[in-house]
């Protein structure tokens, strides 16, 4: 025999070897099958996230290829419940491989009660607020507080400013606004004490007038039901309103000025951009008719701008962290 035909039977003899050895055992029945179930469940937690991120892109494009302005409150539940599924899915996921992991190495489970007794004890007392969080992104889920795309003004403990801002993201843990400046908030859902939306179902423009005691408050009120009906003649109004906008008479006497109001129901989250149009009809309205502040400048118009529910009455949802109490 040459010498490389002894090397090659030398190599096979310590191949077969290896497999016929306690390691190579432990290999083949069990380092296979923990190796098997890592990837796959790598791979089904791929497939969750692949399935959410599809359907939140199908509802993305049935609302960009129908005529809505806005999301219907019913594509933003779908859209924030399908990513807390997926959240939920990949976690139970991770479980079961943890489960089957450990079934595998045969780890006596029954020696691990006394210690994971312990352990779920000392982890209860340091994630509270974990616990806390989950359970109030579970009510803000289930009770439709908000959704994806909600413009809302969430109240933090522990801040006195609220976070205000487009919803970008909602979990069971967290809820992600994007702010008018481009900026992202992550909020733990157990420190929101309370939430208002500002785009559920529809919202209203409240705009007030200050014009001079010397006016004329009949001709003012003229004037402004003249700008109401322009309102709802001009195209890009009339696609935001939901009905013509009321006025709704003095709201409070100043010492030079007379502050009338006027409101204006809109679509969802439409209220700021109705009320800087109604602004501009009512400043051009009252300029042509030589109506003028005290000061003798064009009347300085407020808007100011309500979230309202189809009731009418301004949702203020408390916080789940009172819920659960």
């Amino acid at each position: 025999m040459t010498n490389s035909t002894v090397l090659a039977i030398d190599l096979a003899e310590r191949w077969q070897g290896f497999w016929n050895g306690s390691f190579g055992v432990w290999i083949l029945e069990r380092g296979v099958r923990i190796a098997l179930l890592l990837i796959g469940g790598l791979l089904a937690a791929r497939f969750i996230n692949w399935a959410a991120n599809r359907i939140v892109r199908r509802i993305d494009a049935e609302y960009q290829e129908s005529d809505q302005l806005v999301r219907t409150e019913s594509a933003k539940h779908r859209q924030a419940v399908a990513s807390v599924i997926s959240w939920v899915s990949v976690a139970v996921l991770f479980v079961i491989v943890i489960v089957e992991v450990t079934d595998v190495l045969a780890v006596p489970v029954g020696s691990l009660v006394a210690p994971a007794a312990v352990l779920g004890a000392a982890l209860g007392f340091g994630a509270q607020r974990l616990v806390q969080d989950l359970l109030s992104g579970f009510f803000i889920i289930t009770e439709k507080q908000y959704g994806f795309g909600d413009l809302v003004s969430l109240t933090v403990a522990g801040i006195a400013a609220p976070a205000e801002g487009t919803v970008e993201d909602v979990t069971l843990r967290v809820t992600k606004l994007r702010s008018t400046e481009g900026e992202m908030f992550t909020i733990p859902n157990g420190q929101i004490v309370k939430t208002v939306n500002l785009s559920k179902d529809w919202a209203r423009a409240v705009i007030d007038i200050p014009v001079p005691t010397s006016a004329d408050l009949n001709l003012v009120n003229d004037i402004l039901h003249g700008v109401a009906e322009k309102a709802m003649e001009d195209p890009g109004l009339n696609a935001l309103l939901l009905d013509a906008p009321q006025l709704m008479g003095v709201e409070s006497i100043e010492l030079d000025t007379v502050n009338l109001r006027m409101v204006a129901r809109t679509l969802p989250g439409k209220q700021f951009e109705v009320g800087r149009r109604i602004r501009v009809l009512v400043v051009r309205a009252l300029g042509r008719a030589g109506v003028v502040s005290a000061d003798g400048q064009s009347p300085m118009v407020e808007a100011i701008v309500h979230p309202a529910t189809a009731g009418g009455a301004e949702e203020e949802t408390q916080g789940t962290s009172e819920q659960q109490k």
